[in-house]
């Protein structure tokens, strides 16, 4: 640890209250917090949505009132480059603007966002070295593209020319990273900067900030709900819980002995890759204050539901003058697998990968190039519009973000129930009564069934998307990252909903996701993804406990665990840039061969690319 008597910290927040405005009168958003933050130093705020956590950054920045804020009290004392104590609650907005990007970095949640749609990465990236630094064109173009190298970007040059919309969301958040750090800031802020990033690129970017750190002396406000993130990053913690500071101490002191009860819930609803092992079967997790209920392993049934053969799905590449095809995104390349009534298949692997376009293509919401789909017989390819049609009751999906997936003018009642009278499947009263009990199968008050999507949290969004799909008493849920965007005890409560309804109901899931501790607690099988292939399959136990494709391996060694003294080293991290899935129209691909490693464990013998 730093000597922190010698210095004086960066950052000081001190008795910090926020206000909102609403229009039932003042509405507080953080109260009386207080806590600093040192060079050299990472301080992770965690705790859930709503707890603060953002306010406090925000209003460090003196961005808090441009979401409506108001600073009511308390003082922001912030070290400035020439040695002077500022404090930045009595700071005119002329300042800020010269503080804001040279001296404080922000790393913003949502990249789309916080880049800007009509301007290329090259003019983002150069604008602010040339505010702030006083560089030409040429130096700030140098300088950016060693930002982009140092965020381990691939092809730097090309990107550069390049607008958002073309990259990936992992590429994006880069930028966005490479933005923050341009004017080397004295105070970086990162406001869940990982949280729509894959597990590689997350122990990427991980590192990164953290080599950064140690090189710049840079200090850091890490702000996240991901306590192994927590575990990989901090110096220190602190716990939010709404709008008020109750807890703060080392890392290894809030992992290993919380004090308050919410820390302590909070802990306990982390999935920890690992404490699945030796079990067969998964179950459900045990819950502060829900110690009473039985834990059942969920064995599911040997009778197949579905069986998926040589799925092939690829989208044309336009180009010229004419937009004639010039090649393929080969998005889905020879997928095979089966799933088993009242089980669990999850498709892992990085965005890109093409897990999400495999959920879609067997609803056919993305039409197949070629391959079988049989639901239980039923020849899904061959079926018309109407039959398809009448086939999606036994099959739903749940999408990975409820707010985009929810009708914002429609109350919650109407849009579960909408599924019901669109196939007339009940009648009169019993519609509103079978409503009634999906609300409380996914443990929702009847008194939100009024409510529209807005005034819920996004958990609550995602249960009203769960009982959506449950309206129609499905046989296959393809859940797709449904839970990536939930807070842990949300999550933790929404996994326990999923694997409680499939014991009950003998639902089968297909589970699309990136979160490996998370795929670990809820699957029976796994199918490992990588550049449109499974290039991994096999039962949960022998595929996590003996992976045997080196990608599965670089996989599990990226995971972060929520024990700040497991944690991963840059130089264990050796991932290989992801090739391009772009291939001209003569492109032949090989089909997918495999070799079995142990009864029901196969790995792709076919070059996979990795």
């Amino acid at each position: 640890m730093l000597d922190h008597a010698a210095r004086a910290p960066i950052a000081q927040i001190k008795g910090l209250r926020v206000e909102f405005q609403t229009k039932d009168g003042p509405v507080v958003g953080v109260e009386n917090v207080s806590f600093d933050i040192h060079s050299g130093e990472t301080v992770c705020v965690v705790g859930e949505s709503g707890s603060g956590k953002s306010v406090s950054s925000l209003s460090l920045m003196r961005l808090v009132e441009y979401g409506g804020g108001d600073i009511a009290g308390g003082q922001l004392l912030f070290d400035r480059l020439d040695g002077g104590e500022m404090d930045l609650a009595d700071a005119d907005q002329g300042t800020m603007r010269h503080i804001r990007g040279n001296e404080m970095g922000m790393i913003f949640q949502e990249p789309m966002t916080a880049l800007n749609p009509v301007f290329t990465v090259g003019k983002q990236l150069t604008e602010g070295l040339r505010l702030h630094k006083g560089m030409n064109k040429k130096q700030a173009r140098a300088r950016a593209l060693e930002l982009l190298k140092q965020v381990r970007i691939p092809e730097p040059e090309r990107r550069l020319a390049q607008y958002p919309h073309e990259l990936s969301g992992g590429m994006r958040q880069r930028v966005v990273i490479a933005m923050a750090l341009a004017c080397e800031p004295r105070l970086l802020i990162a406001d869940e900067p990982t949280t729509a990033l894959d597990v590689t690129i997350q122990a990427e970017i991980l590192a990164l900030m953290d080599r950064l750190k140690r090189e710049t002396g840079t200090a850091v406000m890490f702000i996240t709900h991901d306590m192994a993130v927590v575990a990989q990053m901090a110096d220190r913690v602190v716990v939010m819980f709404r709008g008020n500071k109750v807890e703060e101490g080392t890392v290894e002191e809030i992992f290993e002995n919380p004090q308050h009860p919410y820390t302590k819930a909070l802990l306990a609803a982390v999935p920890k890759l690992g404490e699945m092992r030796g079990k067969a079967y998964p179950e459900p997790m045990k819950l502060l204050g829900r110690e009473d209920k039985e834990i059942k392993p969920i064995t599911g049934t040997n009778e197949v539901l579905l069986t998926v053969k040589n799925l092939t799905t690829r989208f044309p590449v336009t180009g010229g003058f004419f937009r004639r095809k010039i090649a393929n995104v080969h998005a889905v390349e020879d997928l095979s697998f089966t799933i088993n009534k009242g089980q669990t298949l999850s498709l892992v692997g990085e965005s890109g990968c093409g897990k999400s376009t495999a959920g879609r293509s067997i609803l056919r919401l993305v039409e197949p190039l070629s391959g079988q789909i049989d639901l239980e017989g039923k020849d899904i390819m061959a079926l018309n519009q109407r039959n398809l049609r009448i086939a999606r009751l036994d099959m739903q999906m749940i999408f990975q973000d409820p707010f985009a997936s929810l009708n914002p003018q429609m109350q919650l009642s109407d849009q579960v129930a909408e599924p019901i009278h669109n196939f007339g499947m009940l009648k009169g009263t019993a519609v509103q009564d079978w409503v009634e009990v999906l609300f409380d199968r996914v443990e929702l008050p009847r008194s939100f069934m009024r409510r529209f999507p807005h005034e819920l949290s996004g958990g609550q969004r995602q249960r009203v998307a769960i009982a959506r799909a449950l309206a129609l008493k499905p046989k296959l849920i393809v859940a797709d990252e449904a839970v990536s965007a939930l807070d842990v005890s949300v999550q933790a409560q929404v996994l326990n909903l999923m694997m409680e309804l499939q014991a009950e109901m003998g639902l089968s899931f297909l589970f699309i996701s990136h979160d490996m501790a998370v795929v670990e607690r809820v699957s029976h099988q796994v199918g490992v993804m990588y550049l449109g292939r499974i290039v991994e399959m096999g039962s949960r136990t022998r595929v996590f406990e003996n992976p045997q494709h080196p990608y599965t391996q670089a996989l599990m060694k990226a995971v972060p665990i929520a024990d700040p003294r497991q944690r991963k080293d840059e130089k264990d991290l050796n991932f290989k840039p992801i090739p391009s899935p772009i291939h001209p129209i003569s492109y032949r691909p090989e089909p997918s061969e495999y070799r079995e490693v142990e009864p029901g464990h196969f790995v792709l013998t076919t070059d996979s690319g990795y």
